[in-house]
């Protein structure tokens, strides 16, 4: 058996986890199995990704972007459970099997364990803010960590659960805080940001995503995500059927690396372009956060790991 996972180039922690998540949940799940494609977490139920006439064990998956494969056929898939109701209701299963996102369970990893908290308070953007964004430089005017999503996974996580607090425009940022206890605020920099899977995992916990809003940070960040920048409005490029997670932005990249080289009076001018992106920043990471109740995300968590019981016995 053989983990599935979306693989950004810039690298994103929520997908990343993938590698190392399953051997502690399922250990020795490669040696069994090899025509199974185990596919966890992440928002990959989509007909362009996944391969067909391959033997699929869905667990935890979510739908978001794209078109539904046909999951009809028992013989092609076997569905122990998916993110959240939203993506059950989509997929046709029963909603007892919209769980949760199987992300939060690494909070149970023993290297994550007794994690002491030195970050007063972080943000974890979207990718594709960190790609372009001046966000680096707005958190530090605002006394905010940066926690940058394309990091080594295990390490970007255990800065999560080093912080006090966390502003998350990345859904697994919210995630991964909730699973370690730490109290989180939803932002968002976009519209094209999805809320699909967001209500998807929040409905599994009982929390809600009224994510505050932020303006993007930099001209290069509009152009990527469609966005107004200063009365300028800019048309996001519409996803590739061959990779529906992500925004065609390498050449909206190549177009901002063109950009005259950084003086510091550019590096200033841009800071001042960035003020309400800056000011909206700091009010989200000032405002009251949320956080699931301890029973709830204990009751999916024991759920979750009657699914794994279920899997050992019948493939292991």
């Amino acid at each position: 058996m053989k983990p599935y996972y979306w693989e950004s180039q810039h690298g994103n922690f929520g997908d990343d986890l993938n590698l190392w998540l399953w051997d502690f949940l399922l250990p020795g799940f490669r040696e069994v199995h090899p025509e199974t494609l185990l596919v966890g977490v992440g928002t990959v139920l989509n007909r362009a990704l996944l391969p067909k006439a391959t033997h699929k064990l869905v667990i935890g998956s979510g739908f978001g972007y794209g078109t539904l494969p046909d999951m009809s056929d028992p013989k092609e898939w076997d569905i122990r459970s998916v993110r959240g109701p939203l993506t059950a209701a989509k997929v046709g299963v029963a909603p007892e099997l919209g769980i949760i996102d199987p992300a939060v369970m690494v909070a149970d990893l023993p290297e994550f364990q007794g994690l002491r908290k030195i970050y007063k308070r972080s943000f974890v953007p979207h990718w594709e803010s960190a790609i372009a964004g001046l966000w680096p430089a707005i958190c530090d005017a605002v006394g905010l960590n940066y926690i940058d999503p394309r990091g080594e996974a295990k390490d970007v996580i255990r800065k999560i659960g080093q912080s006090e607090l966390i502003v998350a425009e990345s859904m697994h940022g919210a995630i991964l805080a909730d699973a370690f206890r730490v109290p989180w605020t939803a932002v968002s920099t976009s519209h094209s940001i999805n809320s699909f899977k967001w209500n998807d995992w929040a409905q599994t916990l009982g929390v809600t995503y009224r994510p505050r809003r932020v303006p993007v940070s930099t001209r290069a960040e509009a152009m990527i995500k469609g966005a107004r920048f200063w009365g300028m409005d800019f048309q996001a490029k519409e996803p590739q059927p061959e990779d529906p997670n992500r925004r065609q932005i390498d050449g909206d990249l190549a177009v901002a690396e063109r950009e005259p080289r950084q003086t510091s009076l550019r590096a200033a001018a841009k800071r001042a372009l960035a003020a309400p992106a800056t000011l909206a920043l700091w009010q989200a990471s000032r405002a009251a956060p949320q956080l699931s109740k301890d029973s709830a995300l204990a009751e999916r968590k024991e759920r979750f790991r009657t699914v794994l019981d279920g899997i050992r016995r019948d493939y292991f």
